[in-house]
Protein backbone atom coordinates (compact mmCIF):
# COMPACT_ATOMS: atom_id res chain seq x y z
CA UNK A 1 0.00 0.00 0.00
CA UNK A 2 1.54 3.05 -1.07
CA UNK A 3 0.41 6.75 0.06
CA UNK A 4 1.74 10.39 -0.15
CA UNK A 5 1.27 13.36 1.54
CA UNK A 6 1.67 16.73 -0.01
CA UNK A 7 4.65 19.01 2.16
CA UNK A 8 4.48 21.60 -0.66
CA UNK A 9 3.34 21.94 -4.24
CA UNK A 10 3.89 25.48 -6.88
CA UNK A 11 3.60 25.05 -10.05
CA UNK A 12 7.10 24.65 -10.93
CA UNK A 13 8.00 21.95 -8.24
CA UNK A 14 6.68 19.55 -5.66
CA UNK A 15 7.98 18.22 -2.32
CA UNK A 16 5.58 14.94 -1.63
CA UNK A 17 6.21 12.26 1.56
CA UNK A 18 5.61 8.90 0.04
CA UNK A 19 4.84 5.66 2.19
CA UNK A 20 5.42 2.65 0.90
CA UNK A 21 4.30 -0.20 2.79
CA UNK A 22 4.31 -3.11 0.04
CA UNK A 23 6.45 -6.30 0.89
CA UNK A 24 6.52 -8.13 -2.80
CA UNK A 25 9.59 -9.21 -3.93
CA UNK A 26 8.79 -9.13 -7.32
CA UNK A 27 8.99 -6.29 -10.37
CA UNK A 28 5.98 -3.48 -10.38
CA UNK A 29 4.42 -2.47 -13.59
CA UNK A 30 5.66 -0.21 -15.73
CA UNK A 31 6.00 3.54 -14.15
CA UNK A 32 6.88 6.97 -15.85
CA UNK A 33 6.78 10.55 -15.25
CA UNK A 34 6.44 13.54 -17.14
CA UNK A 35 8.47 15.50 -15.02
CA UNK A 36 11.90 14.87 -13.60
CA UNK A 37 11.70 13.07 -9.97
CA UNK A 38 14.43 13.34 -7.61
CA UNK A 39 13.55 10.91 -5.32
CA UNK A 40 15.56 10.84 -1.34
CA UNK A 41 14.74 7.75 1.01
CA UNK A 42 14.39 8.51 4.60
CA UNK A 43 13.59 4.84 6.42
CA UNK A 44 13.81 1.40 4.79
CA UNK A 45 14.95 0.36 1.18
CA UNK A 46 13.46 -0.90 -2.21
CA UNK A 47 15.04 -1.67 -5.93
CA UNK A 48 14.90 0.26 -8.31
CA UNK A 49 15.35 -0.59 -11.98
CA UNK A 50 15.31 1.57 -15.42
CA UNK A 51 17.33 0.57 -18.96
CA UNK A 52 17.65 -3.40 -17.55
CA UNK A 53 20.07 -1.68 -14.81
CA UNK A 54 19.02 -2.61 -11.28
CA UNK A 55 19.79 -0.52 -8.04
CA UNK A 56 19.02 -1.10 -4.10
CA UNK A 57 17.55 2.47 -3.10
CA UNK A 58 18.03 3.04 0.38
CA UNK A 59 18.81 6.56 2.75
CA UNK A 60 22.53 6.63 0.85
CA UNK A 61 21.83 6.25 -2.25
CA UNK A 62 18.90 7.92 -4.22
CA UNK A 63 17.57 8.48 -7.99
CA UNK A 64 16.54 10.95 -10.32
CA UNK A 65 13.96 9.85 -12.82
CA UNK A 66 13.87 11.72 -15.90
CA UNK A 67 10.84 12.05 -17.53
CA UNK A 68 9.27 9.38 -20.05
CA UNK A 69 12.29 6.87 -18.18
CA UNK A 70 10.47 3.18 -17.91
CA UNK A 71 11.20 2.46 -14.75
CA UNK A 72 10.35 -1.10 -12.41
CA UNK A 73 10.49 -1.36 -8.23
CA UNK A 74 10.48 -4.17 -6.31
CA UNK A 75 10.40 -4.24 -2.20
CA UNK A 76 11.97 -7.21 -1.10
CA UNK A 77 12.43 -6.07 2.28
CA UNK A 78 9.46 -4.77 3.22
CA UNK A 79 7.90 -1.03 3.27
CA UNK A 80 10.02 2.40 3.05
CA UNK A 81 9.45 6.64 3.60
CA UNK A 82 10.60 8.66 1.08
CA UNK A 83 10.86 12.09 -0.18
CA UNK A 84 9.74 12.93 -3.73
CA UNK A 85 10.64 15.97 -5.34
CA UNK A 86 8.69 16.39 -8.21
CA UNK A 87 10.93 19.39 -11.02
CA UNK A 88 9.41 20.45 -14.22
CA UNK A 89 11.75 20.06 -16.69
CA UNK A 90 12.08 23.89 -17.14
CA UNK A 91 13.09 24.12 -13.44
CA UNK A 92 15.53 21.28 -14.22
CA UNK A 93 17.62 22.73 -16.85
CA UNK A 94 17.73 25.90 -14.81
CA UNK A 95 19.05 24.21 -11.89
CA UNK A 96 21.20 21.65 -13.76
CA UNK A 97 22.69 23.85 -16.98
CA UNK A 98 24.45 22.19 -19.51
CA UNK A 99 24.89 19.30 -17.68
CA UNK A 100 24.37 16.51 -19.85
CA UNK A 101 21.43 13.69 -19.19
CA UNK A 102 22.83 11.46 -16.73
CA UNK A 103 23.90 8.01 -18.17
CA UNK A 104 22.44 6.51 -14.72
CA UNK A 105 20.30 7.98 -12.77
CA UNK A 106 21.70 7.15 -9.29
CA UNK A 107 22.89 9.65 -6.86
CA UNK A 108 24.84 9.04 -4.20
CA UNK A 109 23.69 10.61 -0.59
CA UNK A 110 26.27 12.36 1.15
CA UNK A 111 26.34 13.23 4.60
CA UNK A 112 26.05 16.81 3.25
CA UNK A 113 23.10 16.12 0.95
CA UNK A 114 21.49 14.03 3.63
CA UNK A 115 21.19 17.39 6.06
CA UNK A 116 20.23 19.05 3.58
CA UNK A 117 17.36 16.92 2.68
CA UNK A 118 16.44 17.12 6.81
CA UNK A 119 16.61 21.05 6.24
CA UNK A 120 14.26 20.77 3.27
CA UNK A 121 11.65 18.96 5.03
CA UNK A 122 11.71 21.04 8.02
CA UNK A 123 11.24 23.72 5.87
CA UNK A 124 8.43 22.40 3.73
CA UNK A 125 6.27 22.22 7.21
CA UNK A 126 6.49 25.92 7.40
CA UNK A 127 4.20 28.65 5.71
CA UNK A 128 7.07 29.98 4.01
CA UNK A 129 7.57 27.69 0.77
CA UNK A 130 8.14 30.38 -1.57
CA UNK A 131 11.46 31.91 -0.48
CA UNK A 132 12.82 29.97 2.29
CA UNK A 133 11.44 26.53 0.97
CA UNK A 134 12.54 27.06 -2.49
CA UNK A 135 15.70 28.39 -1.89
CA UNK A 136 16.85 24.88 0.32
CA UNK A 137 14.66 22.93 -2.35
CA UNK A 138 17.38 24.42 -5.16
CA UNK A 139 20.61 24.62 -2.91
CA UNK A 140 19.95 20.35 -2.51
CA UNK A 141 19.44 20.24 -6.46
CA UNK A 142 22.67 21.90 -6.98
CA UNK A 143 23.73 19.62 -4.69
CA UNK A 144 23.29 16.62 -6.53
CA UNK A 145 23.80 17.86 -9.55
CA UNK A 146 27.15 19.14 -8.35
CA UNK A 147 28.27 15.83 -6.59
CA UNK A 148 27.15 13.84 -9.81
CA UNK A 149 28.99 15.70 -11.96
CA UNK A 150 32.47 16.02 -9.98
CA UNK A 151 32.83 12.28 -8.74
CA UNK A 152 32.91 8.80 -10.67
CA UNK A 153 28.83 8.45 -11.23
CA UNK A 154 27.54 5.72 -8.88
CA UNK A 155 26.00 2.75 -10.65
CA UNK A 156 28.12 3.36 -13.90
CA UNK A 157 28.99 0.13 -15.91
CA UNK A 158 32.18 0.24 -15.03
CA UNK A 159 31.81 -1.76 -12.43
CA UNK A 160 30.33 -5.63 -13.40
CA UNK A 161 27.59 -7.47 -12.07
CA UNK A 162 29.31 -9.83 -9.74
CA UNK A 163 31.41 -6.60 -8.20
CA UNK A 164 27.51 -4.69 -7.98
CA UNK A 165 26.21 -7.65 -6.17
CA UNK A 166 29.09 -7.75 -4.03
CA UNK A 167 28.43 -4.03 -3.02
CA UNK A 168 25.40 -4.25 -2.90
CA UNK A 169 25.83 -6.92 -0.34
CA UNK A 170 28.35 -5.42 1.88
CA UNK A 171 26.12 -2.20 1.70
CA UNK A 172 23.43 -4.57 3.41
CA UNK A 173 25.38 -5.78 6.13
CA UNK A 174 26.92 -2.08 7.12
CA UNK A 175 23.46 -0.93 6.99
CA UNK A 176 22.72 -3.27 9.19
CA UNK A 177 25.51 -3.31 11.86
CA UNK A 178 26.29 -7.20 11.08
CA UNK A 179 29.06 -8.53 13.36
CA UNK A 180 31.02 -8.84 10.14
CA UNK A 181 31.05 -5.56 8.92
CA UNK A 182 33.51 -4.57 12.10
CA UNK A 183 36.61 -4.23 9.20
CA UNK A 184 37.37 -4.40 5.82
CA UNK A 185 39.24 -8.06 6.37
CA UNK A 186 36.09 -9.85 8.45
CA UNK A 187 33.52 -7.82 5.72
CA UNK A 188 35.27 -9.56 2.75
CA UNK A 189 36.02 -12.67 4.20
CA UNK A 190 31.94 -12.99 4.93
CA UNK A 191 31.43 -12.13 1.17
CA UNK A 192 34.41 -14.59 0.43
CA UNK A 193 35.98 -12.19 -1.64
CA UNK A 194 39.20 -10.91 -1.35
CA UNK A 195 39.71 -7.23 1.09
CA UNK A 196 41.53 -5.64 -2.07
CA UNK A 197 38.54 -6.45 -4.79
CA UNK A 198 35.54 -5.37 -2.41
CA UNK A 199 37.76 -2.09 -1.48
CA UNK A 200 38.39 -1.48 -5.60
CA UNK A 201 34.68 -2.72 -6.37
CA UNK A 202 33.29 -0.19 -3.63
CA UNK A 203 35.02 2.33 -4.90
CA UNK A 204 34.02 1.97 -8.34
CA UNK A 205 30.69 1.71 -7.70
CA UNK A 206 29.74 4.50 -5.31
CA UNK A 207 32.64 6.73 -5.63
CA UNK A 208 33.64 6.66 -2.33
CA UNK A 209 35.52 4.44 -0.61
CA UNK A 210 34.41 1.69 1.96
CA UNK A 211 35.57 3.05 4.71
CA UNK A 212 34.07 6.55 4.32
CA UNK A 213 30.98 4.71 3.23
CA UNK A 214 30.73 2.86 6.46
CA UNK A 215 31.18 6.31 8.35
CA UNK A 216 28.32 7.58 6.14
CA UNK A 217 25.67 5.50 7.20
CA UNK A 218 26.91 6.19 11.00
CA UNK A 219 26.34 9.97 9.98
CA UNK A 220 23.03 9.02 8.98
CA UNK A 221 22.08 7.17 12.57
CA UNK A 222 23.95 10.55 14.35
CA UNK A 223 21.38 12.69 12.38
CA UNK A 224 18.52 10.66 13.10
CA UNK A 225 19.33 10.62 16.89
CA UNK A 226 20.11 14.75 17.02
CA UNK A 227 16.90 15.45 15.23
CA UNK A 228 15.23 13.70 17.74
CA UNK A 229 16.57 15.83 20.74
CA UNK A 230 18.90 13.76 21.61
CA UNK A 231 21.78 15.67 24.12
CA UNK A 232 23.66 13.28 25.54
CA UNK A 233 26.82 13.31 23.11
CA UNK A 234 29.55 11.07 24.70
CA UNK A 235 26.57 8.07 24.97
CA UNK A 236 25.94 8.79 21.35
CA UNK A 237 29.32 8.53 20.18
CA UNK A 238 29.25 5.44 22.17
CA UNK A 239 26.26 3.94 20.97
CA UNK A 240 27.37 4.57 17.40
CA UNK A 241 30.75 3.00 17.72
CA UNK A 242 33.11 6.03 17.77
CA UNK A 243 36.31 5.35 20.01
CA UNK A 244 35.35 8.14 21.71
CA UNK A 245 33.51 11.68 21.79
CA UNK A 246 36.70 13.71 20.01
CA UNK A 247 36.35 10.92 17.52
CA UNK A 248 32.40 11.44 16.53
CA UNK A 249 32.84 15.44 16.83
CA UNK A 250 35.98 14.90 14.06
CA UNK A 251 33.63 12.29 11.57
CA UNK A 252 30.70 14.70 11.55
CA UNK A 253 33.02 18.00 11.11
CA UNK A 254 34.45 15.87 8.35
CA UNK A 255 31.14 14.99 6.60
CA UNK A 256 28.96 17.85 7.41
CA UNK A 257 31.35 21.13 8.37
CA UNK A 258 29.54 21.22 11.68
CA UNK A 259 29.80 19.57 15.38
CA UNK A 260 27.17 17.80 17.08
CA UNK A 261 25.99 20.64 18.84
CA UNK A 262 25.47 23.11 15.91
CA UNK A 263 23.98 20.21 14.20
CA UNK A 264 21.31 19.96 16.71
CA UNK A 265 20.74 23.37 16.18
CA UNK A 266 20.17 23.29 12.56
CA UNK A 267 18.08 20.70 12.53
CA UNK A 268 15.76 22.13 14.80
CA UNK A 269 15.73 25.37 12.96
CA UNK A 270 12.75 25.73 9.81
CA UNK A 271 13.72 28.77 7.90
CA UNK A 272 16.64 29.88 7.12
CA UNK A 273 18.31 32.64 8.81
CA UNK A 274 17.19 35.86 8.18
Amino acid sequence: MLSFVDLATRPEFAVTAANCRNDHANWSAVESHRHVQVVLVRQGRFRRRVRGVDTDVDPTVGYVGMPGEEEHFAHPAGGDVCTSISLTPALWRALAGDTPRLATSTVYVDARLDLAHRRLLATARTPDVDYAGAERLTGLIRHIVDQVGAAPVPGSTSAGPADRAVVAAARDLVRDAHPAATGLIPLAAHLDVSPYRLSRAFTRELGVPLTRYRNRVRVTRALDRLEAGENRLGALAADLGFADQAHFTRTLRDHLGHTPTALRRLLAQGPPDG
